[in-house]
């Protein structure tokens, strides 16, 4: 089974891949200097991300609009891992499907 983000086509665990309806290409560099598109992250990626943007943000000493980024980034970081868990979801219960 592939451990969520090791796919190079991206594809996601699904097939479906994590993109989808919702965000856009604009968080493309986010507040955390990140390159990447959060649609583009494989699951560890964003979460190790994410796991940055919260002890950033309870850190403190943001101004409120940095502190705005760090959430609005945070936000798409969730919805890619939320994403990802969702089609390892359906991948598990497919399998347990053909086994029953």
């Amino acid at each position: 089974m592939n451990a969520g983000g090791s796919d190079p086509s991206g594809s996601g665990p699904s097939g479906s891949g994590p993109s989808g309806s919702g965000a856009s290409g604009s968080e493309a560099s986010g507040p955390s200097g990140a390159s990447a598109s959060s649609e583009s992250l494989g699951y560890e990626q964003a979460r190790d991300e994410l796991i940055d943007v919260v002890r950033r943000l309870e850190a403190g000493g943001t101004t409120l609009e940095e502190s705005l980024a760090l959430w609005e980034r945070g936000e798409a970081l969730a919805k890619v891992c939320r994403r990802w868990l969702e089609g390892a979801r359906a991948r598990l219960d497919a399998a347990l499907e053909a086994e029953g």
